[in-house]
C-alpha cells in the first residue's frame, strides 16, 4: 500500500471514530435531558396571564395570530413580547426536584416573584439560585431550575391601544 493511501485510510478511520463518539455523546445527552417546564407547544398557546408583585394581573389572548390584552379595554400587545412569554412553556429545565425538598420562602416562592399562566398551566417564579443565572420555578409539586432568561417581566409597557 502506498504512503498516500495509508494516510487517507488513517484519516478516514479518525473521522469515523469522531463521528461515532459524537453520536454516542448525543444519545447520552438525550437520555439524561430533564425536559421542558411544560408539555405545551409555545406556538399553540392562546392565553397568557401574568401576575407580578405590586402590579395588577395582566391577561392576554391570541386571536387571528396576534396578541391582545383582554382585561379591560381590548388593547393590541407586542406579539414578539407575548411570544417570548409563551416560549417559557418550552424552557429547558436544568434540574427537577420535589417541592418538599425546599423551604419555599427561602427560594422566593412564598409568595412567588412572578406567576405566569399559559393555557391553564401555572408557573411560579422564585429567586435566582446561588449557582448561576438560574431561577427556581414551581410547576405543580415540583421545583425546576431554569435559565434566568425565562423569568417573566411585564409586557404592558409595550402595548398600544387600537381604535
Amino acid at each position: 500500500m502506498k504512503r498516500a493511501a495509508r494516510q487517507r485510510l488513517w484519516l478516514l478511520l479518525a473521522v469515523l471514530a469522531l463521528l461515532l463518539l459524537a453520536g454516542w455523546q448525543w444519545q447520552r445527552d438525550a437520555r439524561h435531558a430533564n425536559g421542558n417546564l411544560t408539555t405545551l407547544d409555545p406556538a399553540t398557546v392562546t392565553y397568557v396571564a401574568l401576575a407580578l408583585p405590586g402590579a395588577p394581573a395582566e391577561r392576554y389572548g391570541k386571536r387571528d395570530g396576534h396578541w391582545w390584552r383582554i382585561d379591560g379595554t381590548p388593547t393590541r400587545a407586542v406579539d414578539a413580547r407575548l411570544n417570548d412569554l409563551a416560549d417559557t412553556a418550552a424552557a429547558p429545565v436544568l434540574s427537577w426536584r420535589p417541592a418538599s425538598d425546599f423551604e419555599t420562602a427561602k427560594i422566593g416562592l412564598a409568595p412567588p416573584h412572578a406567576v405566569l399562566t399559559l393555557d391553564g398551566q401555572t408557573l411560579e417564579f422564585g429567586e435566582a439560585s446561588v449557582t448561576g443565572p438560574q431561577h427556581y420555578v414551581r410547576v405543580g409539586q415540583r421545583i425546576a431550575l431554569v435559565s434566568s432568561r425565562y423569568v417573566p417581566r411585564s409586557p404592558a409597557t409595550a402595548t398600544t391601544a387600537l381604535h
